[in-house]
């Protein structure tokens, strides 16, 4: 059993390199873009592009087009980053009669690998939380980087949900690149306003506000609207609390955090007793990279996209497509 899953990671971990090699190969060959914009844009050495150039002709990638892998997925990455201001976008194609197991184990795979590669040295990251993220963070092969720290950037989940709780996350993706954990001994949302006042005011909390401040990157997922059952917080929410939400129309969170379709942060009662980074400063962070797949969740992603809070994305294809349909954008979309 061992011995297969180690047989299915070796060849998804192919996979990916085959698919960054064609990547790499459109955008120089088709788009043409200089190995130094390519460079910045994939966040790989310049002389790593030039190798793995040469790689993609010797392996028969690059010939009169592109081979192997359907280019049109590319078109499609780079559209939707020059109209959303993406720094990066990772697109994982489309698979005729796939289930969603099968979609999420891919999506998975990808934002692993992604996370892997844009990693980097002397960086703090925050990590929010939730079965994507938890998945991702899963397939990612052990890479040794120096003096990286990771923080969480939201609080615990309830006792009940804690398959996927902040600091398991934080302690595993740390040891993968064998760095530093910092944990948060709190639940993401309080009884009162006065709790979450004392507890992030309090001492204890300095460290991670301070490290809040200071992140690099931020590696977060985005949930869909309240009709969603898989959630691994929300039981923290009261009927109040939801029934104020479905009046003012939330469409999808992150970090904890509430918003409508215009991505409109929905403060109030329940934001002021959320222990997690708020979404203007999640847009501040150098590079803010969010996971997620699904229809149900293109509205949010749309409003996160609109509204600048996250500046790279993994998803899947049939999602981005969703998303610009929600946006009346036709460019790539099938009669």
């Amino acid at each position: 059993m061992a011995s297969k899953e180690m047989s299915r990671r070796v060849t998804a971990m192919q996979e990916e390199k085959k698919k960054l090699l064609a990547k790499i190969a459109y955008l120089y060959y088709v788009e043409e873009k200089t190995q130094n914009e390519i460079s910045k844009e994939l966040n790989i050495y310049r002389t790593t592009i030039s190798r793995m150039l040469k790689l993609a002709q010797t392996e028969g990638i690059v010939k009169i087009q592109i081979e192997g892998i359907n280019s049109e997925i590319f078109s499609l990455e780079q559209y939707v980053k020059r109209k959303y201001q993406l720094k990066q976008l990772e697109l994982v194609p489309m698979e005729q009669g796939d289930t969603n197991e099968e979609k999420d184990r891919r999506l998975s795979q990808a934002a692993g690998y992604f996370i892997k590669r844009n990693i980097e040295a002397n960086t703090i990251i925050g990590v929010s939380w939730g079965a994507t993220l938890g998945n991702a963070i899963s397939c990612i092969e052990n890479r040794r980087i120096e003096n990286t720290t990771v923080v969480p950037i939201v609080g615990g989940p309830s006792h009940i949900n804690s398959q996927f709780h902040v600091n398991t996350l934080v302690y595993e993706l740390a040891r993968k690149f064998n760095g530093k954990s910092v944990f948060v001994n709190a639940t993401v949302v309080q009884e009162t306003k006065k709790l979450k006042n004392g507890i992030f005011e309090s001492k204890y909390f300095e460290e991670l506000k301070a490290y809040w401040q200071r992140l690099d990157t931020a590696i977060v997922g985005i949930g869909g609207p309240l009709s969603l059952k898989k959630s691994q917080w929300r039981d923290l929410l009261t009927e109040e609390d939801i029934e104020e939400l479905k009046l003012r129309e939330a469409i999808g969170d992150c970090c904890c955090r509430f918003f409508d379709r215009d991505g409109k942060i929905l403060t109030g009662s329940l934001y002021e007793r959320t222990i997690g980074l708020d979404l203007t400063e999640l847009a501040k962070v150098p590079n803010a990279i969010g996971i997620a797949r699904g229809k149900a969740k293109a509205r949010a992603i749309l409003a996160m996209l609109k509204r600048g809070y996250i500046h790279s994305l993994v998803t899947d294809q049939e999602t981005i497509l969703e998303v610009l349909r929600f946006d009346k954008d036709t460019a790539f979309l099938s009669d």
